[in-house]
């Protein structure tokens, strides 16, 4: 599979938002941004995520093109748990990374948000092979 970096940019963009599910997830907002991709016959490319902690809310911008070839995306999250940012040694977010994508197949893009008490959840996009 050949990519050239030009077929990653993007323009375009759709934002998402709602509650965390009850286990911290992105929950129902993962079908939210699946579906909206398959109706809309997109070339999904990026995903952002933010936590908005007053209400408890995310909000995920998904970048997209819509001049190519569409293609179903699944989002996923992994609850990575409480990292120590405060000594700027970020080593073992990493390897909870590394390790946490090598369950996932087709990655396209990661995101992590970070709730109360330092408490890190990835999510990954991945292309969905037919």
């Amino acid at each position: 599979m050949t990519h050239h970096i030009t077929r990653q940019v993007h323009d375009k963009f759709k934002i998402f938002s709602g509650e965390l599910a009850s286990d911290g997830t992105i929950g129902k907002l993962a079908d939210e941004v699946a579906a909206f991709a398959k109706k809309s016959k997109i070339a999904p490319k990026s995903i952002g995520v933010a936590y908005l902690e007053p209400g408890k809310q995310l909000a995920i911008t998904l970048g997209y093109r819509d001049d190519e070839a569409p293609y179903p995306v699944k989002l996923q999250c992994v609850r990575l748990g409480k990292v120590d940012v405060k000594s700027g040694n970020f080593s073992s977010l990493e390897e909870k990374i590394t390790a946490a994508s090598a369950k996932h197949r087709n990655i396209i893009c990661h995101e992590l948000y970070v709730t109360g008490g330092d408490d890190f959840t990835l999510v990954v996009m991945t292309h969905q092979a037919e």
